[in-house]
């Protein structure tokens, strides 16, 4: 059977509204990254290759972006990189392959959501191990480790207090939210909540984003010839997984989407 072209493809794994998806599309997918999945569907959809077992291979490359980030110097931070754009790739490779082939579950939901949980929870516990100076050129501090750490759970947190709002719905019998929903009935909070989409502060404890903040800090770490940068990355990104945590809970209770 050939290979469908990417106009082929286009129209059936890219339906209307999928790069539009306000809380749903990476902004890397809309830019790029949906144009070379478009290129690696080609290969995939006349195989056997199943949408689940594309997610398995996310969550894989997700969770090595860990270990990829030990290997002392810039090359761990850029192998953090390259696994983080895998795990991104096959994020949006499963779900094409889905559509083109029809092949939907909820066991790919689910495994698509854990794999998005491990994938940001990796980089930032690799990262603080990372700052903790784990490979040994000097005395491990594992204070930098438990902010990593601290980061990662605050990252997980947030997700799954998004996650729960569909828990809570299905459990009082209520169909599943409207994005309207989500926009804060406290004019105040609706303008807090503004303010902090604009700045995307917020993003920075995703793993794409947090792969991209520990490249630039092993840069300037490199020109320093320390941890300094790196350490003050993981700091601040600690100090925003708890802020979020806080500000997102507030702002579920304060919106209409348990209503």
């Amino acid at each position: 059977m050939p290979r469908p072209s990417v106009a082929e493809l286009r129209p059936v794994v890219h339906p209307p509204g999928v790069k539009d998806r306000r809380s749903g599309e990476h902004w890397a997918g809309r830019i790029y990254m949906r144009e070379i999945s478009l290129r690696v569907d080609r290969y995939l959809v006349n195989t056997k290759v199943t949408p689940n077992q594309l997610t398995y291979l996310m969550t894989v490359a997700g969770v090595l972006a860990a270990p990829a980030l030990l290997v002392p110097g810039i090359t761990g931070a850029v192998l953090g990189v390259v696994m983080v754009q895998l795990y991104l790739l096959l994020d949006c490779v499963d779900g094409e392959i889905a559509r083109w082939k029809k092949q939907f579950s909820l066991g790919g939901v689910y495994l698509d959501r854990v794999g998005a949980y491990l994938c940001d929870a990796a980089v930032l516990v690799g990262f603080g191990l990372r700052a903790a100076d784990l490979w040994g050129t000097g005395r491990i501090d594992w204070l930098w480790a438990f902010l990593g750490t601290l980061a990662a759970l605050g990252a997980i947190l947030i997700k799954a207090e998004t996650d729960l709002v569909g828990v809570a719905r299905h459990q009082g019998g209520l169909p599943p939210v409207k994005e309207s929903a989500s926009e804060p009935r406290s004019s105040g909070m609706a303008l807090a909540r503004r303010a902090a989409g604009a700045l995307k502060f917020h993003r920075l404890i995703l793993c794409v984003e947090a792969s991209l903040v520990i490249l630039v800090a092993a840069v300037l770490d490199e020109v320093r010839d320390d941890f300094f940068f790196s350490r003050l990355a993981v700091a601040v990104l600690a100090g925003i997984a708890l802020l979020q945590t806080l500000l997102h809970l507030v702002s579920v209770m304060a919106s209409s989407r348990l209503k």
